[in-house]
């Protein structure tokens, strides 16, 4: 399935019946010149994996799909791209279930307190490869958190059309992205995501527990929070709970 990106970027989805993960086959491809535009969906994955080294369960019907970004010398920090990536699945979402899901930061997408989905960014040279899992006909059923699917929300949505929507809105949001006023990407992310004021809770790396009013977000995409004495915490990485 190919597609024009704009800007002379060719937007093209390969399809695999299985592999241990699109991530890793597209950080290989990257290695020797695939150029960013392509897009790897597996029907299968055996070896999928999330942030903080967490499995992505693998089941049929589910979309699985990575894709590539060449960094450019004035592309703004890599590490932003992991809010195109919330800001563009959340939109491809929308398309078919409008106000069904919100963005928990830095790139899950929950309906309510369950999650839907995942993203997980890994950079190889000047590549940025960007993995997206969402449970769309199936969920796993986990110790420590609530999952759920489109299925278990009375919607039925194919995985070829939702990476489709998903293909088009990421290259626009990739090219937001790269104009002169990033902001424009946090801005939307905000919206999209938890209300100002609640609270969160953040398992920081190091083991230790943070909570907070949800006070958006840093230019660099940093979460902020206003604690119980009212004074700001600035959050860079770490596990959020509502």
């Amino acid at each position: 399935m190919v597609a024009d990106g704009g800007s002379g970027t060719v937007l093209t989805i390969r399809v695999v019946g299985e592999t241990g993960s699109t991530n890793a086959d597209l950080i290989a491809a990257a290695a020797t010149g695939a150029e960013e535009g392509l897009w790897l969906r597996a029907e299968r994955q055996s070896a999928g994996r999330g942030r903080l080294g967490r499995k992505w369960a693998d089941g049929a019907g589910n979309l699985f799909a990575s894709t590539i970004v060449r960094l450019r010398p004035h592309d703004p920090p890599a590490h932003t791209l992991t809010l195109v990536a919330a800001v563009a699945l959340a939109e491809a979402v929308a398309a078919f279930a409008p106000g069904i899901a919100t963005i928990k930061w830095p790139n899950d997408l929950m309906v309510g307190d369950a999650k839907l989905s995942g993203i997980l960014l890994e950079r190889s040279g000047n590549a940025v490869v960007i993995g997206f899992g969402v449970n769309l006909s199936s969920h796993p059923m986990l110790h420590d958190r609530p999952t759920t699917c489109l299925a278990a929300e009375g919607l039925s949505v194919g995985s070829d059309a939702l990476l489709a929507e998903l293909r088009d809105r990421f290259s626009a949001w990739v090219a937001l992205w790269r104009t002169d006023d990033p902001s424009i990407v946090r801005i939307a992310w905000e919206k999209m995501a938890h209300p100002a004021g609640t609270v969160l809770r953040v398992r920081l790396p190091d083991g230790r527990q943070q909570s907070g009013r949800f006070d958006g977000l840093q230019a660099d995409g940093a979460l902020r929070l206003i604690d119980e004495g009212g004074k700001p915490v600035i959050v860079h990485a770490g596990d959020v709970s509502a």
